[in-house]
């Protein structure tokens, strides 16, 4: 029992911080209440990381959107409200990470109904001792809204990017020290196709992510 106790204190906790502030003219309301394969895109989110971190926190741009998202969610993540009204994902991101009580965030969009546990378990594992571990594919192309962070540096970052007058979240990579990037080809091995990064960004999107489900 002794070993278990000091096991738990060594544990890191985690925060996943989804973002859902933004509007979807393509489906003329919050893309993440778009409802896939009967439930909401961001419940499949929502359901599909909860298992591997110890928080959710899904970020909204307004009361008003918070109104929409509380009676799907069934206290299944806590809703937090940007305190900007420029719906960028930074300033989305500096929101959950004020929020988060853990250690490393999860960052996620909340269109990505097929997200995979196991690379999302491999980001948080390689995060140890890193400001950040953040997918990379052969192109150079990065994934800032599909990566690890160490809440605290993040922050710091992502505000400090914010004050500079830049909303991209390159900016707030770009202050961060100590980040790891993984290659895609290495995710491979965990999640063949990679449909861990699939967005659903159009009803045709929404008709291809109902088919992979099935």
């Amino acid at each position: 029992m002794l070993s278990v106790y000091f096991l738990s204190l060594i544990e890191l906790q985690t925060s996943a911080v989804i973002l859902a502030g933004g509007f979807s003219r393509r489906f003329g309301n919050d893309k993440g209440l778009v409802v896939l394969a009967d439930k909401p895109i961001v419940i499949h989110v929502i359901d599909r990381i909860s298992e591997v971190v110890d928080e959710v926190l899904l970020v909204v741009s307004s009361e008003d959107q918070k109104k929409t998202f509380e009676p799907i969610l069934e206290n299944k993540a806590n809703l937090v409200i940007d305190k900007d009204e420029s719906q960028s994902p930074l300033v989305g991101a500096i929101t959950g990470f004020e929020s988060a009580k853990g250690e490393y965030s999860l960052l996620l969009p909340c269109d990505t109904p097929l997200v995979s546990i196991q690379i999302v378990q491999f980001l948080l594992d390689m995060c140890t001792n890193k400001s950040a571990v953040i997918p990379r594919w052969p192109s150079g192309y990065i994934e800032p809204l599909q990566a690890v962070y160490h809440t605290k540096s993040a922050l710091i970052a992502a505000k400090t990017a914010l004050a500079q007058g830049k909303m991209k979240m390159r900016a707030m990579i770009d202050n961060l020290r100590g980040a790891r990037y993984v290659s895609t080809m290495v995710l491979e091995q965990l999640e063949p196709r990679l449909l861990t990064f699939f967005n659903v960004n159009t009803p045709q999107d929404l008709k291809k992510a109902d088919s992979l489900l099935k």
